[in-house]
């Protein structure tokens, strides 16, 4: 089973983007985020067209996450996280699929760095730590992807002497992201590809691109109960040459199907 995470930046204008990749790539779930479109904008017919079912939750102009399950449509079980009655911001969505709890996150950039926007992302990172125990404590198959906007390690982003002080690298980040995989949780690109300069993300600027100037921002963590069917974890680099593109590469993961053992007979 092929489990994918994708920053879009803006699903409706790289909807053909979106659709060449998964004809290519054939992932069995997605999460997504960045939709960048109101709930009722999302592309859900060109989707099923292509053979993927999805839950939502979209906002205008800015955030959305989603799950694309291909063949069926994932259970819902959350959107949004406890803790804060007032944030309205899409940013959380958790849906069962494929015998897997799936939940797709789009954490807060957080710069400028300090200031207000920076103490939300600590909340909210915060926040979403106390929901990884509780889907940590359930033992069951847990995939927690997307666009955490944190780089875990110097390996992790080019020139990491001029990002110490941004917010997707300052220290209370990176500790915070420390605490949750001290949870129990497997970073799973960086666990087969442990001393790879490894990169999912190229701003525009500067022909970053081009120059391999880039950082690893998302990630997907794996409960120990989908830890051992780890097969691959690998970046789709080309996509992020394509023309219209995303300034993300979609990250995906193979994990081995579950297998039941029978009864023998009496």
């Amino acid at each position: 089973m092929r489990i994918a995470t994708y920053n879009v930046n803006g699903v409706r204008g790289r909807l053909e983007v979106l659709l060449r990749w998964l004809a290519l790539r054939q992932p069995d779930i997605v999460c997504l985020q960045e939709l960048k479109a109101p709930q009722e904008a999302f592309p859900v017919a060109a989707l099923e067209a292509a053979g993927y079912g999805a839950v939502w939750q979209g906002q205008k102009s800015w955030n959305g996450v989603a799950i694309l399950s291909r063949g069926d449509t994932p259970v819902e079980i959350r959107r949004g996280l406890a803790g804060e009655a007032d944030d309205l911001q899409s940013r959380y969505i958790e849906a069962a699929v494929k015998g897997v709890i799936v939940g797709c996150l789009y954490l807060p950039n957080g710069n400028p760095a300090p200031g207000p926007r920076y103490d939300y992302k600590l909340r909210w990172f915060e926040r979403f730590a106390a929901r990884a125990q509780a889907l940590m404590d359930s033992d069951a198959p847990v995939v927690l992807a997307g666009d955490y906007n944190v780089m875990p390690t110097d390996l992790d982003v080019y020139a990491p002497e001029r990002w110490r002080d941004d917010a997707l690298f300052r220290i209370e980040v990176r500790e915070a992201y420390a605490r949750l995989l001290d949870q129990g949780w497997c970073d799973a690109l960086r666990a087969l590809h442990p001393d790879e300069v490894v990169y999912t993300f190229w701003d525009y600027l500067r022909n970053r691109f081009a120059r391999n100037s880039g950082l690893r921002i998302d990630h997907l963590l794996l409960s120990p109960a989908l830890q051992p069917r780890l097969r691959r974890a690998e970046v789709d680099r080309e996509v992020r040459g394509w023309e219209k593109t995303s300034d993300h590469a979609p990250v995906w993961i193979e994990v081995a199907d579950q297998t039941v053992r029978s009864r023998s007979k009496p």
